[in-house]
């Protein structure tokens, strides 16, 4: 839903680029698209998802024309309910009522700082406190609550981003969705790029950052369900710069997990040892075409992974 109901531009936004989507939604399009999903004989449990722009900002008998269509579906067993996005300032309780009367189950927010200097220079048009009073609200109707955060913002630094994370874990969200900034064609920040005013993140910058906020959001166990924006859509036709890969998270928990052993290193006087990850992460361990463990072996340790099934997400375990 590229940029529907969405009250001002902010300053990185440029919704057609980021959802691949340049056509009105339409009731028979949600339809049509459930009918898709529900071809997958494995389907389970899943959602269906209004994505793009802010969904309950949107002209009320055009959002009700597009929910009530998804509700239908709900009853069925492969689908366990509605997930939407919407801005902070845009949840209220008459919202609210409506969202679960027509089956809505999760309510992300995009939040993106909650410094309000940061909103105000990238024309959020909301504060930090009305991320605040939705979260309470939503939570207070039942609503699985997400948060959405952008880092390397104009105005924005690391401090500032880990200091945004810090303020999320005290909302206690069930879900968090962490995007480095990216500039897109037709926007202001790629105006403020273009001048020289704005100088974004480098990947290896938004590494470095995502990967702390990472595993600061796994260690209070709120569950991360997106790192950087998806391939796909228009997203590479719209890049200006920024920090975009397509594999982004998996960068992100290599660093984890590179910091981890370099830190169980500190304690032992070893060069040649085996590294022992949880089951299903030697891939991250041993990084994107296996550049943990060269840039370890330049270090001088000569290292194995191997995994443990008796260790718990991103944890490390060193031995000679």
């Amino acid at each position: 839903m590229p940029h529907k109901g969405c009250p001002n531009q902010c300053s990185f936004c440029n919704q057609k680029s980021i959802s691949g989507q340049l056509n009105e939604l339409t009731p028979d399009d949600v339809h049509q698209a459930v009918k898709k999903a529900m071809e997958n004989p494995g389907l389970k449990n899943a959602e269906i998802a209004f994505f793009g722009g802010s969904f309950t900002a949107i002209e009320r008998d055009y959002m009700l024309s597009l929910l009530q269509p998804a509700a239908q579906y709900i009853d069925f067993d492969k689908f366990k309910g509605i997930r939407i996005s919407t801005r902070p300032d845009c949840i209220d309780d008459e919202i609210c009522q409506i969202l679960k009367d027509n089956k809505v189950t999760a309510v992300e927010l995009g939040a993106q700082s909650m410094n309000d200097e940061v909103l105000r220079l990238n024309h959020r048009g909301h504060t930090s406190r009305d991320v605040e009073n939705a979260v309470k609200m939503l939570r207070s109707y039942g609503f699985e609550t997400g948060l959405q955060m952008m880092t390397g913002l104009y105005g924005s630094d690391e401090n500032e981003s880990l200091e945004t994370g810090k303020r999320f874990i005290e909302l206690l969200p069930d879900t968090v969705r962490i995007y480095p900034t990216v500039v897109l064609r037709n926007t202001h920040l790629a105006e403020l790029y273009e001048k020289g005013e704005y100088s974004p993140q480098t990947v290896e910058q938004a590494v470095e950052i995502c990967s702390k906020l990472l595993l600061m959001f796994s260690q209070a166990g709120i569950r991360v369900i997106r790192v950087g924006l998806h391939s796909g859509g228009n997203v590479e036709e719209g890049f200006v710069a920024g920090a975009y890969h397509p594999a982004f998270k998996e960068l992100c928990e290599s660093r984890i997990y590179l910091n981890k052993i370099l830190d169980e290193l500190k304690n032992k006087a070893v060069t040649q040892a085996t590294v022992y990850v949880p089951k299903g992460a030697t891939s991250q361990a041993v990084g994107q075409k296996k550049q943990n463990l060269k840039l370890l072996g330049e270090k001088g340790y000569n290292l194995t992974v191997k995994e443990n099934l008796d260790l718990e997400k991103y944890q490390v375990i060193i031995k000679e």
